[in-house]
């Protein structure tokens, strides 16, 4: 591991995010830290499990393939999105097994008031309406399409690995309760460059659509959604615990994690790593500063370590 950001206050350093960095150039990588031990990459794998349901059979429009990748806000937009995919294949959100949440942004959560938690508002519906509408479509079974052993989760999982080129020795269940698979972040940055650049026609259609509605893939005024409208030709998607990927379509990838799980240093760290790889990043600083506030008024800042 390596220092990868500073929290400062006032001139003192108070806390430091240590964690490792995949670098890749389309060619050759650059490891900081360890890149080669196996994380969990939790979210950031979404465009790949979309990628798969489309090698499948899946057919959305990009709209609503942008949400099938999405860790999203929980809007009015994105619960209707997840309600389209299940109805394109006669179904309704009653058969969701993401759990019940309120919306994921600041925003969309003021909007709904008191509103009970629901299936569709979670920021996985989307993914999971598309999982079910990919068994569907295949003719399997929707009331076990979570268990590793389902033939959706198993072709989710040879993407994984065909798109990484690496292996992964172990599965969890996501906060979401899908399945999730083990991968180095060497893999993930490889994955993540073979989504970018098209590798398959499923991962030109997913990166397609990612880019296209990066409203859908995160929300308004999300870190994830504005960073995709401000750096032409990026793809960037985060995950729990502080995992985050980004590729472009030359095949150039960064993917990382915050090892203690912390997500308030990722701004920061992905313009730093992206800058490594020769992305012009000057969009982005504004959007990335992360001020630490005494008393109401900034006295510092987040700050990357790694130049």
């Amino acid at each position: 591991m390596i220092e990868l950001a500073h929290y400062i206050r006032n001139g003192f350093v108070e806390s430091i995010h240590f964690g490792s960095i995949a670098l890749f150039d389309g060619s050759e990588f650059t490891g900081l830290g360890d890149i080669d031990s196996e994380i969990l990459p939790r979210s950031a794998t979404k465009p790949l499990q979309a990628s798969a349901m489309v090698r499948l059979g899946l057919d959305l429009p990009d709209r609503l393939l942008a949400l099938s990748c999405a860790s999203h806000s929980g809007g009015e937009m994105h619960r209707l999105a997840a309600k389209e995919i299940l109805n394109s294949v006669g179904l309704d959100v009653d058969l969701l097994q993401c759990p019940t949440d309120r919306p994921y942004g600041d925003t969309e959560r003021r909007a709904y008031g008191d509103q009970q938690p629901a299936r569709d508002v979670h920021n996985c519906s989307g993914k999971h309406a598309s999982m079910i509408a990919t068994s569907i479509i295949n003719g399997w079974d929707i009331n076990t399409y979570r268990d590793p052993s389902h033939p959706l989760q198993i072709e989710i999982k040879k993407e994984y690995l065909d798109a990484s080129g690496t292996t992964s020795t172990h599965v969890a269940v996501d906060g979401c309760g899908a399945p999730i698979f083990s991968m180095s972040l060497r893999g993930l940055a490889q994955a993540s460059s073979a989504v970018a650049t098209g590798s398959t026609p499923a991962r030109a259609r997913v990166f397609a659509a990612m880019r296209a509605f990066p409203e859908m893939v995160g929300g308004e005024k999300r870190f994830t959604t504005e960073a995709m409208r401000l750096i032409p030709g990026l793809m960037v998607k985060e995950g729990a615990e502080g995992v985050e990927i980004a590729a472009l379509a030359d095949g150039r990838s960064v993917a990382f994690k915050v090892i203690d799980g912390s997500m308030r240093a990722i701004p920061v760290v992905l313009v730093a790593a992206l800058s490594r790889i020769g992305v012009d990043v000057s969009a982005l600083h504004e959007l990335a500063d992360t001020p630490v506030l005494g008393g109401g008024l900034k006295v510092g800042e987040i700050v990357a370590a790694i130049g």
